[in-house]
């Protein structure tokens, strides 16, 4: 499993992560994205040594779509207080289970316990806010696909936002989907991210088409929020 890039230079890389990928390795020994970035940057240039290689986000393993990473401690450390201070727009799409029509603004207050999220009561203590607004783009054979602007990035925010809403993304058993996509992954891919170059101060934009396994679920409306893919 690879990943591809969609833009490098001294500060950034930024890439596609694949579905099943990590982003940072743990106790499994999987493949993950940290590792093979770093990897790849050491071949590519010819590096002695170890390689600075930052991870300033995250994506869910079995979700993909677009990451960046920094390559310098200083883009390392701007990138990070962007993210901190919830700047970059993160863009995700999503198939999830049902006929999903409309839009709307959610704001709901989560907590995470043995790796499992569920929506609380504010008060609860540890209840974290989360927000997010959402909108559907098409439905067909007993799903949507669904569009969502995230406004902040709690662990399993969107997976369970939209669950409890009563849309649970496709093959996300863990919150209630009853419906495979691959028999691995969940149909959720960050789509398009926007964030401010860590020297330049420039606003990027960088866009990725979701995996081949989606099939061409709602391709004429992917087509619409990416282009041709």
């Amino acid at each position: 499993m690879t990943f591809a890039v969609l833009y490098l230079d001294n500060h950034l890389l930024v890439v596609n992560k694949p579905a099943g990928m990590l982003a940072q390795a743990d106790a499994t020994g999987d493949d993950d994205l940290l590792t093979l970035g770093k990897a790849y940057l050491k071949e590519k240039f010819d590096k002695p040594g170890n390689v600075f290689l930052g991870l300033v986000h995250r994506l869910d393993r079995p979700a993909s779509g677009v990451m960046a990473l920094a390559r310098t401690s200083k883009a390392a450390a701007r990138l990070s207080q962007q993210f901190r201070q919830r700047l970059p727009e993160k863009r995700y799409m999503a198939l999830v289970e049902g006929l999903c029509t409309g839009g709307g603004h959610l704001v709901d207050y989560l907590v995470k316990e043995d790796r499992q999220v569920r929506v609380v009561p504010p008060t609860l203590p540890k209840a974290q806010r989360a927000e997010l607004h959402w909108r559907a783009l098409g439905q067909a054979a007993g799903l949507s696909l669904v569009e969502v602007d995230l406004k902040t990035g709690r662990p399993h925010q969107i997976r369970v936002q939209l669950a409890h809403l009563g849309f649970p993304i496709l093959g996300d058993f863990r919150y209630g989907a009853t419906r495979e996509l691959d028999g691995r992954n969940l149909a959720l891919h960050c789509y398009r991210l926007t964030l401010t170059h860590p020297t330049r101060q420039e606003d990027m934009t960088f866009e990725a088409t979701p995996p081949a396994f989606w099939g061409r679920h709602f391709a004429q409306e992917i087509v619409g929020l990416l282009g041709p893919w």
